[in-house]
């Protein structure tokens, strides 16, 4: 069945956070946020969810997500945006729910030290590109071309935007997205490794794949 492509919506916001926990851990257990926030399971839930509707718009945003929907239920989606300003938008949304929760300073701060493990390997193209980040399909939905579908949208929205290169970014032994990737037309364009990060992450570091629009 053709899937049906949409933007998500406010209300996706439980469907955009799981994706957003399903991609940052891609073949690993842990993502991102399990690291920096080190909570239970349904905590760090809960704040993916917060932060995908927060006044800050980040690549955590519902706004900046396409999904893909299956007999009218989402089982797909991606992140589509320019490069410039991802960090600072990405800090700033974390404040906001920092705030929204009570965090006191202390407890915000060990999470910014907890997350600061991605710096010495992450990389996401110049602030030119167009980016495509969380990229996920549940499980039971695997195997059907959804990314692809999403990725022809993504494309389309950064060319309509004006951009001529969008980047992706993965870890390093995610074999199911690299091979995704590049069916997509993107090839290789660098990889950053790191010790530090690979024991505690359990993937050496992080390789981008790109490709003009």
């Amino acid at each position: 069945m053709t899937p049906t492509i949409r933007s998500a919506r406010a209300e996706d916001a439980e469907f955009i956070a799981a994706t957003v926990l399903m991609a940052q851990r891609g073949h690993r257990l842990r993502g991102w946020f399990d690291l920096a926030l080190d909570w239970p399971e349904s905590r760090v839930l809960d704040f993916a969810k917060q932060i995908a509707v927060t006044r800050t718009i980040s690549w955590w945003h519902t706004s900046q997500f396409l999904i893909a929907e299956v007999d009218d239920r989402p089982a797909a989606a991606l992140c589509a945006m320019p490069v410039s300003g991802t960090r600072a938008a990405a800090r700033s949304a974390i404040k906001e729910v920092a705030e929204d929760i009570v965090l006191d300073a202390s407890e915000l701060s060990a999470i910014f030290q907890r997350g600061a493990y991605s710096n010495a390997c992450w990389i996401q193209g110049g602030d030119g590109d167009w980016l495509i980040e969380h990229v996920a399909t549940q499980p039971a939905y695997r195997g059907r071309g959804l990314i692809l579908r999403l990725m022809e949208h993504a494309l389309a929205a950064g060319r309509a935007a004006g951009y001529a290169r969008v980047s992706i970014s993965f870890l390093i032994g995610n074999d199911a997205a690299e091979q995704c990737y590049a069916k997509a037309g993107f090839e290789f364009a660098e990889e950053k490794r790191n010790a530090d990060f690979e024991a505690l992450v359990g993937a050496p570091g992080f390789r981008r794949f790109a490709r003009a629009i």
